[in-house]
C-alpha cells in the first residue's frame, strides 16, 4: 500500500495528465468547407487585390515613411491614435495610447495596425464587390475624398467615392471612446441599371516565427460561429491553406496574447468568412456579406463594425452586454472559464482596494487558503496522525525486512486500527491544481496584470522574476533553465519545508524521488509569471503554519 506522500505524487501526475489530455483531444476542429465557384470568384477578389498590392507597392523601412507616402485622415481618442489611408479607405495605422512595448522609460507605444510592406504589415479594409466586372467599384488603389479634418468620438469622418457613372458611396466612420469603429456606407445608384453588389471586409497581417511559436495563450483566428466559439491556430491554417464557413451572427478576427482585431457581423443575413494563408507568412481573414440589389434611382445603407485594440476584460464584457454576442470570449479563458474569469474579477476587486496587483495576489492566496481551511484542516490532521505512526511503521519494516507485500499488508492493518486514511492528502492537491492552472491562465491573459509592478525588483507580475542567478552574479554561462530568480528559490524552499512536515515514504527509492520534487518544481516553474510564483509561495507558507499548528495539537514533533 502506498503512503500519503505517494498518493500526493500520484494525484499530481494524474491531474496533469488529465488536464493535458482534455486540452489535446477536445480542441474545436471545424471541417474544411469548399466554396461554390460563383462565390469563390467574389471572395477571391479582395485577396487577389491585397496580394497584388504587396507585389506592386514599394517596401518601406519605417511606418513613418509609409504614412508620409499617402494622403490620410487622422483619428484619436483616449485609447488609440493613428490614421486611415484615403487610398482604399484602409485602416492601416493604429497605436495603443495606454500601452507601451516594455516597462523601460520612454518605451514606444504598442503598434497594432501598420501599413502594408512595413515590418509589422497589419491592416483592415472594407468595401464592395460585384460579379459584373464592368461595374466600377472602389479598389485598394482608388482615392476617397473627404472634408473631415479629424476623426474623434465627437466628430465622425465622412468619406465619399464616385465612379462618374452614377454610383456614389458615402462612408461615415464613427469611433467610440475605446477601440470600436462603426463604418456605415450609403450606396446611391443613379446608373440607370440595377446594381448587384456584395459587401466585403478583410483583415490582413504578417506573422513572425516568434509569434507563431506561442502556446500558453491561443494566438490565431478567433470568432463566434452562430453562437459557438471557434479558434484556429496559425499552424492549422498552414495545414489547410484555406478554411471557410457560413454564419449569420458573430465576429472574427486575429487574436494575440493581449491585442485583438475583429470584424463584427450585423447578424441579419448569412455571411461567408474565409481564412487563408497567402504565403510569405501573410494571413488573411475575409468577410463576404449577402447580395444587395439596388434599383435605379434608389440607395441602400450597410454598416460594418471593426474592433482593434486591447483585450480589456471589463470592456469586452461591456460590449457583450451591449449586443456583441460572446465578445468576452476574445480573451482565452481556457477550459477553466468558470474559475478563470471569476478569479480575474476577484483580483481586480482586491487591486481596487489595495492599489497594487502584487498585494492583491497575496490577499487572494490568503482568502483561498481560508476558503479551503476545513478541507485542508481535516487532511493535515490525518497526515499528522500518520506522521505520529512513523515509529510503528519503521518497526513493521524492521520485522518483515524486504518482504514488501507483508510490509504493505501490516501497514494497511495499522492504518485501519488507528482510523487514518493515507489518501486524504490527495483532496487538497486535487482542488489546488485547477486553482493553480486558472490563476496561471489569468496571469497570462489579463492585460490588466501586464507590466503591473509589485515591490522591490518585481516590475512586471506577468513576467518571470528578473533577479536571476546570472543577474546577481554576472555569470553568463548558466543554462537558461537553471537561471531562475529569487522568488522561485523561495517557493522551492517552502515546498521543501512543507514536504518535511509530511510522512516520509517507507520505500527508499520513493523517498529519494519525493525528496527531489521541490527541486524539480523549482526549476520547472522558475520561468513562470512572477505573480504566480508569489501566490504559490505564500500559499505554501500558510499551509506550513496550518500544518505545524495541527501537528502541535496532535502532539507530533
Amino acid at each position: 500500500m502506498k503512503d500519503e506522500s505517494n498518493s500526493l505524487i500520484l494525484a499530481m501526475v494524474l491531474s496533469f495528465i488529465a488536464i493535458y489530455t482534455v486540452n489535446f483531444f477536445f480542441k474545436a476542429n471545424e471541417p474544411h468547407t469548399e466554396l461554390t465557384p460563383q462565390i469563390e470568384q467574389v471572395v477571391n477578389t479582395p485577396s487577389e487585390t491585397a496580394i497584388k498590392q504587396v507585389v506592386n507597392t514599394p517596401k518601406y523601412s519605417t511606418t513613418e515613411e509609409a504614412i508620409n507616402a499617402d494622403t490620410r485622415i487622422n483619428f484619436k481618442n483616449s485609447s488609440i491614435s493613428g490614421s486611415i489611408r484615403l487610398k482604399g479607405s484602409r485602416f492601416d495605422n493604429l497605436l495603443l495610447e495606454k500601452y507601451t512595448t516594455s516597462i523601460e522609460e520612454n518605451s514606444p507605444k504598442v503598434e497594432l495596425f501598420a501599413p502594408q510592406n512595413t515590418k509589422n504589415d497589419y491592416f483592415a479594409e472594407l468595401g464592395w464587390l460585384s460579379l459584373d466586372r464592368s461595374i466600377d467599384l472602389p479598389l485598394s488603389t482608388d482615392m476617397w475624398s473627404t472634408e473631415s479634418d479629424m476623426l474623434t468620438p465627437n466628430s465622425p469622418a465622412i468619406l465619399t467615392w464616385d465612379n462618374g457613372n452614377g454610383i456614389k458611396i458615402t462612408r461615415k466612420i464613427s469611433l467610440d471612446e475605446n477601440y470600436l469603429f462603426t463604418i456605415t456606407d450609403k450606396i446611391e445608384n443613379n446608373s440607370g441599371n440595377e446594381l448587384e453588389i456584395f459587401p466585403y471586409a478583410l483583415i490582413s497581417r504578417n506573422i513572425s516565427e516568434k509569434q507563431l511559436s506561442r502556446s500558453v495563450v491561443h494566438e490565431g483566428v478567433s470568432g463566434i460561429v452562430d453562437g459557438n466559439l471557434k479558434e484556429i491556430k496559425y499552424n492549422k491554417i498552414d495545414e489547410r491553406g484555406r478554411d471557410s464557413f457560413d454564419t449569420k451572427s458573430g465576429w472574427f478576427g486575429f487574436s494575440d496574447r493581449y491585442w485583438f482585431s475583429a470584424i463584427i457581423l450585423d447578424g441579419k443575413e448569412k455571411s461567408k468568412v474565409t481564412i487563408k494563408n497567402n504565403g510569405n507568412d501573410n494571413y488573411q481573414l475575409d468577410y463576404l456579406g449577402n447580395r444587395l440589389n439596388i434599383a435605379p434611382g434608389k440607395s441602400v445603407e450597410h454598416s460594418y463594425k471593426l474592433y482593434s485594440g486591447a483585450k480589456e476584460i471589463k470592456l469586452l464584457d461591456k460590449y457583450t452586454k451591449e449586443g456583441i454576442k460572446k465578445f468576452d470570449l476574445a480573451v482565452d479563458f481556457g477550459w477553466y472559464y468558470f474559475l478563470t474569469k471569476p478569479f480575474f474579477y476577484i483580483l481586480d476587486l482586491l487591486y481596487g482596494l489595495l492599489g497594487n496587483m502584487g498585494w492583491a495576489i497575496l490577499l487572494f492566496a490568503a482568502l483561498l487558503r481560508l476558503l479551503m481551511f476545513p478541507v485542508a484542516n481535516k487532511s493535515f490532521a490525518n497526515m499528522a496522525k500518520i506522521k505520529a505512526l512513523q515509529p510503528k511503521i519503521m518497526d513493521i519494516k524492521d520485522k518483515y525486512g524486504d518482504n514488501q507485500m507483508l510490509i504493505q499488508q501490516a501497514t494497511m492493518e495499522l492504518y485501519k486500527r488507528e482510523k487514518v486514511n493515507p489518501a486524504s492528502g490527495c483532496l487538497p492537491m486535487l482542488i489546488q491544481i485547477p486553482v493553480f492552472f486558472s490563476l496561471y491562465k489569468v496571469l497570462n491573459i489579463a492585460i490588466e496584470i501586464r507590466q503591473a509592478p509589485f515591490v522591490g525588483w518585481i516590475k512586471d507580475l506577468s513576467a518571470p522574476d528578473p533577479m536571476t542567478i546570472s543577474a546577481m552574479t554576472g555569470l553568463s554561462f548558466i543554462p537558461q533553465f537553471l537561471d531562475i530568480g529569487v522568488w522561485p528559490m523561495l517557493m522551492g524552499l517552502t515546498m521543501f519545508v512543507q514536504q518535511k512536515l509530511n510522512p516520509a515514504p517507507t520505500n527508499k527509492d520513493q523517498a529519494k524521488m519525493f525528496a527531489l520534487m521541490p527541486i524539480f518544481f523549482t526549476f520547472m516553474m522558475g520561468h513562470f509569471a512572477s505573480g504566480l510564483i508569489i501566490y504559490w509561495t505564500l500559499s505554501n507558507i500558510l499551509s506550513i503554519i496550518q500544518q505545524k499548528a495541527i501537528m502541535k495539537k496532535n502532539g507530533v514533533k
